[in-house]
C-alpha cells in the first residue's frame, strides 16, 4: 500500500460533558496538529498517491471551516462531545466528500481510504481511519 500524508493544524474551543472528563468539562482550548494520509494500493498513471498539493489545500479548507471556532456553538455540534476521535472522523469523512466531488483531482479516485490523526500533544494522538 502506498500513502502521502500532509500536515496542518487547527484551534478550537470546547467544553465536555461527563465526570471521565474531568476539568475539561469546563470550556477550554485546544490545538491540534493534524495529519492527513491517503492511501491507495497501486500509484495512479503519474505515479503519484494524490496530488500533494490539493491535499494540502483541501485539508486547509476543511480545517478552516473548524478554526478559530467555539464547537459548542456550532448547531452541527450541538449536544456532542468534539473529542479528538469524533474530530479524526469529521475531517476525514469531510475530506472523502471531498475526493468523491473531485476536488483532489481525477487521480484520486483511485484512493482505497485515508486516515486522519489529531494530536493533541507530542505524546497523545487519535486516529481514524476511513476505506473510500
Amino acid at each position: 500500500m502506498f500513502s502521502i500524508t500532509v500536515r496542518d493544524h487547527v484551534m478550537v474551543a470546547h467544553s465536555f460533558r461527563g465526570e471521565v472528563f474531568g476539568p475539561a468539562q469546563r470550556l477550554h482550548g485546544a490545538t491540534f496538529v493534524v495529519d492527513a494520509t491517503f492511501r491507495r494500493a497501486e500509484l495512479d498513471e503519474d505515479n503519484i498517491v494524490v496530488d500533494i498539493g490539493k491535499a494540502t489545500e483541501e485539508l486547509g479548507a476543511v480545517l478552516s471551516d473548524l478554526n478559530y471556532r467555539n464547537l459548542d456553538d456550532e448547531p452541527e455540534f450541538k449536544g456532542i462531545n468534539t473529542s479528538t476521535e469524533f474530530l479524526a472522523k469529521v475531517i476525514a469523512d469531510r475530506l472523502a466528500d471531498a475526493v468523491h466531488a473531485g476536488r483532489l483531482g481525477a487521480g484520486a479516485r483511485g484512493l482505497d481510504g485515508i486516515t486522519v490523526s489529531l494530536h493533541e500533544s507530542h505524546v497523545a494522538w487519535a486516529s481514524y481511519e476511513r476505506a473510500l
